[in-house]
């Protein structure tokens, strides 16, 4: 409603230039069987004004997606750090705005360091821990948190208004609200995560607790199907599509960037497993894992089809094989794209890709080789964000024009 008014506003306007003041005492919504009388050239400046006015509108929502897109991509950065601390088991409670305001007072710190000791992760873990080292990882995930409800914010509030403004067709209406609730779901995702963590069930001398991989799998994996669609979605909106040559490989070539995309996802997909059971502190060698292609114990646990999920070493193995897979991907679509002589945008993202797939591969040896450094770490998870970015841009460019 409030988009033809707009409209409206735009014609009863152009109507009031001198040429055509005949016609100003008509309104376009009551009076639309005499409008049809107008000339031809006069809708068509109707058009023009009303495109123009739609247009601006859907550029505001693709730059609002993209911003939705770089707080996801902040949360992915935070939510790896606040895992490579150690510090996602600090908050022992969760309370949508009572969270919201951290411990103040000496006193407050000190009640809150108790409620941490009382949960396994204190007693395995950090036992030595001092008062000054808690607020560090406190704040941590109190940071992790926070971000997450200004994601909310981010998202929700120029969705009020673009929905009340008439901004969204209706496909992108059904996109917002799917959008949403992936967003509010998330949040529930988190503290279903972090319950696991603070039940504690040994199963050998060095176990440690932990967040269960699945559930830190389920989290970051719908974080980054929101994060990828957003994406697609903004991609959409912003880029119009240039045309590509009609060669007969082109039809190879999207498949190839199909295929990219989805070998990326679960690339990244395996290495939360990888996160979850620390199994980046196992075989700290490549190419080989100890001076084999192949460990002993890849199979090491029954029944057999849990050692993909449950054992470190299959779990790390099936990583680095992905991430090798993955690279091939990447580089047998570049060399494609070179040769069928894809548009100059399309030309820029495959190139983009092929520089973000070497460098990621690159992060993750490094990541490998020094037993999981903090910072090379948590550019190698935003380096998966970088790889699934880039593919998703040179599916958009690759897309036939409707």
């Amino acid at each position: 409603m409030a988009m033809l008014l707009i409209r409206n506003y735009s014609f009863i306007s152009a109507l009031k230039q001198p040429c055509y003041k005949q016609f100003s005492h008509l309104s376009p919504v009551r009076h639309a069987h005499q409008l049809k009388k107008f000339p031809k050239w006069l809708g068509s400046i109707y058009k023009r004004q009303s495109s123009r006015v739609s247009g601006n509108g859907e550029r505001k929502v693709g730059y609002w997606l993209l911003a939705c897109c770089g707080m996801v991509s902040g949360s992915v950065i935070i939510g790896g750090l606040t895992r490579l601390t150690e510090s996602g088991l600090s908050m022992v409670n969760w309370h949508l705005l009572k969270d919201m305001r951290p411990p103040q007072t000496q006193e407050e710190w000190e009640a809150e360091f108790e409620k941490y000791k009382q949960f396994p992760e204190y007693e395995y873990v950090h036992k030595e821990m001092t008062l000054e080292q808690y607020r560090a990882i406190y704040y941590m995930e109190y940071l992790h948190r926070m971000w997450g409800r200004a994601i909310g914010l981010v998202f929700a509030i120029p969705a009020i208004y673009f929905f009340a403004r008439g901004s969204l067709s209706r496909p992108l209406k059904i996109r917002t609200l799917v959008y949403g609730g992936l967003i509010g779901f998330q949040g529930f995702i988190g503290w279903w995560m972090v319950k696991s963590g603070l039940k504690f069930d040994a199963k050998c001398e060095t176990d440690i607790p932990r967040v269960s991989q699945y559930r830190l799998a389920t989290h970051f994996g719908l974080a980054v199907l929101l994060y990828a669609s957003m994406l697609y979605t903004a991609l959409g909106i912003l880029l119009p599509l240039q045309p590509q040559p009609a060669h007969p490989r082109m039809k190879a070539l999207r498949i190839l960037a199909h295929s990219s995309l989805g070998i990326a996802f679960f690339t990244a997909l395996s290495g939360a497993f990888v996160a979850g059971l620390d199994a980046g502190l196992v075989y700290n060698s490549f190419p080989k894992m100890s001076g084999a292609w192949i460990p002993d114990d890849i199979l090491a646990f029954s029944p057999k089809i849990v050692n993909f999920t449950e054992n470190p070493t299959t779990v790390q193995f099936d990583h680095r094989l992905l991430g090798i897979t993955t690279l091939s991907l990447i580089g047998t679509t570049w060399a494609l794209a070179r040769s069928v002589g894809v548009s100059p945008r399309a030309r820029l993202a495959v190139n983009c890709l092929a520089l973000a797939g070497v460098t990621q591969v690159t992060l993750g040896i490094t990541t490998l080789l020094y037993f999981v450094p903090t910072l090379v770490a948590a550019s190698h998870q935003f380096g998966s964000l970088a790889v699934l970015s880039t593919a998703l841009w040179l599916m958009h460019e690759l897309r036939k024009k409707r």
